[in-house]
């Protein structure tokens, strides 16, 4: 039980925080507003502070500063990581755009995204596919289907896939749980988007005038691969995140141990982007429109969403939300997933699992299995709900909007796409195996 009860009303300031994420880039003028990253900074400080300087004067801060050092900065950290590696990997080409290989893109990029993250293999592939999709007229369903297989539900399988499984990961799941516990969820999801895609392709290919079909075979360029050092840097993110942890050097575990050691996989992921950095050359970087805008967005919206989480995730423990059933878990996790943001959504889902009966010898990060199941299952699929759901989502639409694709408005994206074919897939997946 926790020492400190919290009053309801400090949870005001985490939702306003999500709502803030979720409503203004909608608003017209305000959204334009909300675009430059300082002004996420600020919005995040002036929710943030408060909230921290709060729970100072009440005596708990040691939770803030646990969540703050030990969550916050872990969390961005690997995302960098991933993010300069990857940004660091350059393919150029322009392929014939059959259906055949656009999807064999797409499921490139869907057993990609578990092991360097969703962010990591969208921003890999999403350029070569626009180029290679660049002569046909019918592209926008082809963009559609990425950010569902390739930035969302690709990411099931480790820590790296997506942001609210490192975060589970950190609260004690092992790294391979997913992958050992998992795979038939995500092999499932993935067939069948990846079927419905092909179908759906193949039927858009038919249509396609004949002049588009030469301009696409005219074309053709060959594959180019830039900046494969990167791929060293890649595996020593994966090898630092499964290795360097309390379970392998138990000293980072002691409750006694300094903050620096606590931290020995931060600083090693340091040591990486740096080693990233100074050994990619300057033109491979240009060449795949690198830039710091996305990682520092997310540093941004995520220090006030960790900060106004801390007391939200303290009152979720001592007021359980009323759920008890894996599969409302699932339609639960999903649903705040879709519409705010799967990270902090797990968090609170996990929190309420931590406030129900589990057998301690099955447990995972203090709650059942089927729990676990159920959030990481919600939290990483149902993000392709909305454009808003996960990171990667808004980056992909705004890269093949800067290429000239005419993608759907916010609601037409759930409308012609999210509501009529991920989320019947998504209830099939669940009626099978939660």
């Amino acid at each position: 039980m926790l020492e400190h009860l919290i009053p309801a009303w400090m949870l005001i300031p985490f939702v306003v925080m999500l709502l803030c994420i979720a409503v203004l880039p909608l608003i017209p003028h305000v959204g334009e507003w909300w675009e430059e990253n300082v002004h996420k900074l600020y919005v995040s400080l002036i929710l943030g502070v408060p909230v921290g300087l709060w729970l100072c004067f009440n005596g708990m801060s040691h939770e803030l500063i646990h969540q703050m050092i030990y969550d916050y900065v872990p969390f961005i950290l690997l995302l960098m990581a991933l993010f300069v590696t990857t940004g660091g990997i350059c393919i150029r080409g322009d392929l014939k755009a059959t259906p055949t290989t656009n999807t064999i893109i797409m499921g490139i990029g869907w057993v990609l995204a578990s092991f360097m993250g969703t962010t990591g293999a969208a921003m890999l592939l999403i350029r070569l596919l626009i180029s290679t999709i660049s002569q046909r007229k019918y592209k926008v369903h082809t963009i559609l289907f990425f950010i569902a297989i390739v930035a969302n539900c690709g990411g099931l399988l480790s820590p790296l896939g997506d942001p609210p499984l490192f975060l589970l990961f950190q609260k004690g799941t092992p790294f391979m749980w997913w992958m050992q516990n998992m795979l038939p969820e995500w092999f499932v999801t993935g067939a069948l988007l990846l079927v419905i895609y092909f179908i759906v392709d193949l039927y858009y290919y038919k249509k396609e005038p004949i002049a588009n079909i030469r301009a696409d075979v005219s074309g053709q360029r060959t594959l180019r691969t830039t900046g494969l050092i990167n791929i060293f840097w890649l595996i020593c993110v994966v090898c630092s995140t499964m290795f360097i942890n309390s379970t392998y050097i138990p000293a980072m575990g002691a409750h006694d141990a300094p903050w620096y050691l606590k931290l020995l996989r931060e600083w090693a992921f340091i040591l990486i982007i740096a080693g990233s950095w100074l050994t990619t050359k300057k033109a491979v970087r240009i060449n795949n429109n690198y830039s710091w805008t996305p990682i520092l967005e997310v540093a941004c919206v995520f220090l006030g969403i960790f900060a106004t989480m801390t007391p939200a995730l303290m009152f979720l423990q001592q007021n359980p939300l009323p759920v008890s059933e894996a599969w409302q878990f699932v339609y639960c996790t999903g649903a705040l997933s879709a519409f705010l943001d799967n990270a902090p959504t797990a968090m609170v889902f996990h929190a309420t699992a931590t406030t129900l009966p589990a057998d301690a010898a099955t447990a995972v990060a203090g709650i059942a299995p089927d729990f676990m199941k159920a959030i990481s299952m919600g939290a990483v699929f149902f993000g392709a709900l909305t454009y808003i759901g996960n990171g990667p989502n808004f980056m992909v639409k705004s890269i093949a909007e800067q290429e000239g694709i005419d993608m759907p408005s916010f609601f037409g994206y759930m409308i012609k796409f999210s509501l009529i074919v991920l989320l019947p897939v998504y209830i099939i997946v669940q009626l099978l195996f939660i």
